[in-house]
């Protein structure tokens, strides 16, 4: 069974290419990030300006026209004809202890901007440290709890904007 994609460019127009097409395509990289592209006896010059590799999100820059691209997989193509979306996921903004615990460091302030990633804080349950990272991009709006404060399962700790 062939993989599908469907490429989207500059949320316009839309493109449907199998595993087997995209290998076929007379490209040659000359660098990490350049190619040299043949399609029907023309010549051009490919170059992946941005990437951003678990979003399936790309600009390309072909001669000197660059290009927005979205590629959607098998998955993201089965999930879509389901009438389903990973894109309504609801925007979390508090941030609760999973269990009950004992806080043992507390890494952010209050008006602090964070990454989606960054340690908040540290609760220890049940003789293991659980690191709680932020969930995405925001800003600490307020901290409900402090170092050597013990905290019930589902207790508000940190609340963002």
């Amino acid at each position: 069974m062939d993989k599908d994609y469907k490429v989207k460019v500059n949320s316009e127009a839309e493109f449907e290419f199998n595993l087997d097409e995209i290998q076929k395509l007379d490209a040659q990289p000359l660098s990490s990030n350049k190619y040299h592209v043949l399609k029907e006896n023309k010549s051009f010059k490919a170059e992946i300006v941005d990437s951003n590799f678990l979003n399936r999100k790309y600009v390309v820059k072909i001669n000197s026209n660059s290009y927005e691209i979205d590629i959607a997989n098998e998955l993201d193509l089965l999930i879509e004809k389901m009438g389903l979306s990973l894109g309504n996921a609801q925007i979390v903004n508090d941030i609760k202890a999973p269990m009950p615990g004992l806080i043992l460091e507390v890494n952010v302030q209050e008006g602090q901007e964070v990454k989606e990633g960054d340690y908040l804080l540290v609760l220890e349950a049940m003789k293991m440290e659980n690191a709680l990272t932020a969930p995405r991009d925001a800003v600490i709006k307020s901290i409900s709890v402090e170092k050597g404060q013990t905290v019930d399962k589902n207790q508000l700790l940190i609340e963002m904007e």
